[in-house]
């Protein structure tokens, strides 16, 4: 039988007995629904040859099942004026719908019957190929994201976390149907699968609704228990810092400096958020200002975080003109040395946590990021963090906690990757 709990007031969660997880948070005022089905499976999980499976399967399990082509499910779909789509990243997979609360059933229905029965036709694999080479190639006519990238696989050597979520040529090219299907059937089973929804629902019909379209699928197995978030233990050994640029004919010069920083899980979190919203979270952050505003050097600027389970990295990006990189390099780091060595002022530290509770508060305006809260919840974290626990939080942070995270995360190995016509 499912176990069933409350998490709070508007939030359910429900284990089937095959280890599947379902959450909701019913919103009575909305009249839409986003439903969407997370697998804990991304980049960093493909093995040697697998490269890009992930991605690749994201894009064929909307191609057909034995009930239904491709046309019939973005038809089905589209006919009562919703939409579908998914995407992949090196820790998951999500693939999700958005519908009117009456049509909620219908979308039941249709994803679970994509995500657990898709047939991976023959041909929808060589066609998806193709579509997926064309993908890699546009990302790499785009250097403003291609060196995030290069970034990543500096920072992260031979580590999983340095793949390519697409894919590369060589790995895409020769990957054969029987190996995606295989990587399928093996990585997709349902202790790894949250199921999430939010809007104007009713908890226990959603889960009828998953429990009649998963039957007979192979998502309906035995008895399992669910699988908890990623080790936050896994020891990351990074490559060594070095600069790299990667010769285009570009008119401008894009660069990532950075390094490694905190895991998502990791307390000091709230206060990384604070610095980067100082150092280069907006228009009134330091980097954009120097850079920007007083100078003119570039058009884009500006730092981000990204975290997974057991690391992260702390990056700042520039666009500018090929002669501007060495004083635009010169003044990014000397903010970040200023950053880990003096105390942020008490107005930045105000600003920098209302950009986050903002952030946190007005991304819960639509169901799809009330709905993406709950997965990530479940799926990253193991629990579902409060959203006035979350801003106590982040309220908490001091000028002594930002000032103690820079110095651990600014002051570390220095990687540089460069893409323009040097």
């Amino acid at each position: 039988m499912p176990s069933s709990a409350f998490l709070d007031g508007t939030v359910r969660r429900t284990v089937l007995p095959s280890g599947l997880r379902i959450l909701t948070e019913d919103v009575p005022a909305m009249r839409s629904v986003s439903f969407g089905i997370w697998v804990n499976v991304g980049s960093r999980d493909e093995l040697e040859g697998e490269g890009g499976a992930s991605h690749f399967l994201e894009h064929l399990l909307f191609k057909g099942t034995a009930r239904r082509t491709a046309l019939d499910i973005s038809a089905a779909i589209e006919a009562v004026g919703g939409e579908t789509n998914a995407f992949t990243t090196k820790e998951y997979t999500c693939y999700y719908a958005r519908v009117l609360d009456a049509d909620l059933p219908l979308a039941i229905d249709v994803m679970c019957d994509a995500v657990a029965s898709s047939v991976l036709a023959d041909p929808d694999v060589e066609t998806e190929r193709g579509v997926i080479l064309e993908e890699i190639a546009m990302s790499e006519d785009e250097p403003s994201d291609e060196v995030h990238d290069l970034h990543a696989e500096l920072v992260y050597g031979d580590h999983p976390l340095a793949k390519l979520i697409s894919g590369t040529v060589d790995s895409i090219t020769p990957m054969t149907r029987d190996g995606i299907h295989e990587f399928y059937r093996a990585r997709y089973s349902a202790p790894v699968m949250v199921i999430a929804a939010a809007g104007r629902l009713d908890h226990d019909q959603v889960v009828d609704q998953v429990v009649a379209a998963l039957a007979g699928t192979p998502l309906d197995t035995g008895s399992a228990s669910p699988v908890g978030p990623r080790s936050m233990q896994t020891p990351i050994s990074y490559a060594e810092p070095k600069s790299v640029t990667r010769r285009k004919d570009t008119e401008q010069a894009h660069l990532v400096l950075g390094g490694p920083a905190i895991g998502r899980r990791d307390e000091r979190r709230f206060a990384v958020g604070v610095l980067n919203n100082v150092l280069g979270g907006g228009m009134s952050s330091r980097l954009f200002q120097e850079i920007r505003e007083k100078r003119g050097l570039a058009y884009s600027v500006y730092s981000y975080t990204s975290q997974y389970a057991e690391t992260g990295t702390f990056g700042v990006y520039a666009g500018c003109a090929p002669g501007k990189v060495d004083e635009v390099l010169e003044i990014v780091r000397d903010q970040l040395a200023r950053a880990a060595a003096e105390p942020i002022s008490e107005e930045e530290l105000r600003r920098g946590q209302g950009m986050l509770k903002g952030a946190l508060v007005l991304g819960l305006e639509d169901t799809g990021s009330r709905m993406t809260r709950l997965a990530k919840g479940e799926l990253l974290y193991g629990d579902l963090l409060d959203v006035d626990d979350l801003l106590r939080r982040i309220e908490a942070v001091t000028i002594a906690d930002v000032t103690e995270v820079a110095r651990a995360v600014l002051t570390g190995p220095e990687y540089l990757a460069m893409i323009g016509p040097h």
